[in-house]
C-alpha cells in the first residue's frame, strides 16, 4: 500500500482557486452552496439581511433544542443550542442579535425547566455559560437597550433558585461582577 505525499488542503489553498474564477463561476458556486445545505442559507440570508427577521431561524433553533417538546419524545442538546449562536455570530455577529439569542436561550432553559424536571449538571452548567454571555452582550449595548434585555433576564434570575445545583447562586454573583446586581 503507497501513503500519499499530499498534505489536506487549506483555506489559502482554496483560495488560490477561488482567486481563478471568474463572477459567473463565482456566483454559481454561491448557488450551488445555498442549495447545498439549509444552514448555508440560513447564514447567506443573516449575512445579507435577508427577509423580515434573519434572527427567527436562530431562534427556532434555540427552543427546539433547550426546549424541546416532550410529549413528542424530543430531547434536548445544548451544543445544538450554542451552535445556533456561534453560527449567528459567524455570519452577521451583531451585538444586540447575540443579546437577543443568548437572553433567548436563557428563557427556553427556563421554560423547559418550568415544566420539566433536569437532573443534568451539564445543562446547568452549559445555562449559567450563557446567563454570563448574555450579560456580556448586554454590556455592549447603549443603555436605552439593555433594559429591555435585563429585565427578560432577571425573569430567568428570579426562577433560577428553584433549580438547584447553585445556579441561582451563579447567577446572583455574574449579576454583581458585570454591574447588574442589586445596589
Amino acid at each position: 500500500m503507497t501513503t500519499s505525499n499530499k498534505k489536506k488542503p487549506t483555506w489559502t489553498d482554496l483560495k488560490r482557486n477561488l482567486a481563478d474564477l471568474d463572477q459567473h463561476a463565482l456566483l454559481g458556486l454561491v448557488q450551488d452552496l445555498y442549495a447545498a445545505s439549509k444552514e448555508n442559507k440560513v447564514f447567506l440570508h443573516a449575512r445579507f439581511g435577508m427577509g423580515d427577521d434573519v434572527l427567527e431561524p436562530y431562534k427556532a433553533t434555540i427552543s427546539r433544542w433547550v426546549c424541546p417538546d416532550v410529549m413528542r419524545n424530543q430531547d434536548y442538546s445544548v451544543s445544538k443550542a450554542k451552535k445556533a449562536i456561534s453560527d449567528y455570530k459567524k455570519a452577521v455577529g451583531h451585538s444586540e442579535g447575540l443579546a437577543e439569542l443568548s437572553v433567548l436561550y436563557c428563557e427556553s432553559c427556563r421554560d423547559f425547566l418550568g415544566f420539566c424536571s433536569v437532573d443534568d449538571e451539564g445543562f446547568f452548567n452549559a445555562l449559567v455559560r450563557m446567563f454570563e454571555q448574555a450579560l456580556k452582550c448586554i454590556r455592549q449595548l447603549d443603555a436605552g437597550q439593555q433594559e429591555q434585555y435585563l429585565e427578560r433576564l432577571d425573569s430567568v434570575h428570579y426562577e433560577a433558585d428553584d433549580w438547584g445545583w447553585g445556579v441561582g447562586e451563579d447567577m446572583d454573583d455574574l449579576m454583581a461582577e458585570y454591574g447588574f446586581g442589586k445596589q
